[in-house]
């Protein structure tokens, strides 16, 4: 499917934003304000991750995207990288079962070079098993950056085409090679724990999300949370570079 560009094009608005994208935050804090090991909070924070995606498929999105880990987050110390991989392996073996179930699909987008061959296997198993599914996409973004992201479009580009002449690229030459590009772009941002940065995540794609930043911990973030961000994206005025006066319609209307 094609999806309209925000700077190409005006996209539709809708009552319930189509894709909403999430930087899940506040893990670690979470855990140490408790006085518990930092890979407490990312348990927990797993529990949530399966709180939203039902809350999401139940509220009509129809595409989820969270950033579970940045090709920053390397840097992180070994032992807690470590377990991050297992809890993923965890997330791949248990949840992608309940997914399957309720008819949602999962993609992975990042690169996945870096993880071992057994946790690439798992993705690839993931997403072959739910590729039929036609209710909520959950894409994972892992070993994601969005400088890499534009990175390999560039790449994966001039690839198909090398003879291309600089001055004739145009936005619509990079964009199918995105990783994302069978997304539309989100029209919700939100970051969990305090933070107000989007850290390199869709960098591309966020050009005109209304963005959502809240102190609130990942594994304190509800559905009640959730419906908060989603009243504040509904009171946005989304004008994609038009004044008001040519906002004819807010796309406030209920369609979903």
């Amino acid at each position: 499917m094609q999806h309209i560009s925000s700077t190409l094009g005006v996209p539709d608005t809708t009552y319930v934003p189509r894709h909403v994208a999430i930087i899940m935050d506040g893990n670690g804090r979470w855990a140490t304000k408790r006085h518990l090991p930092r890979v407490a909070g990312h348990t927990r924070g797993l529990d949530t991750v399966r709180e939203i995606v039902q809350a999401c498929a139940a509220r009509g999105v129809q595409y989820l995207t969270l950033f579970a880990f940045s090709s920053e987050n390397w840097r992180r110390p070994a032992d807690e990288v470590s377990f991050l991989m297992r809890l993923f392996m965890t997330a791949l073996r248990r949840e992608v079962v309940r997914m399957h179930a309720n008819n949602i699909r999962l993609r992975v987008v990042g690169d996945l070079a870096r993880f071992s061959p057994r946790i690439q296997q798992m993705i690839k198993d993931a997403e072959a098993r739910t590729a039929g599914n036609t209710g909520l996409t959950v894409t994972i973004a892992a070993n994601y950056g969005g400088r890499w992201d534009l990175l390999q479009a560039m790449r994966k580009m001039l690839a198909r085409a090398p003879m291309l002449d600089g001055e004739s690229i145009d936005e619509s030459m990079l964009a199918p090679h995105l990783a994302m590009a069978y997304a539309p772009e989100p029209d919700l941002f939100i970051r969990t724990g305090g933070e107000q940065r989007i850290s390199n995540f869709l960098l591309w794609q966020l050009a005109y999300t209304e963005l959502y930043f809240t102190d609130t911990f990942w594994p304190d973030f509800d559905a009640a949370e959730l419906d908060k961000a989603f009243a504040s994206y509904r009171q946005r005025e989304r004008r994609f570079g038009r004044t008001s006066a040519q906002v004819v319609a807010p796309g406030l209307s209920g369609t979903a």
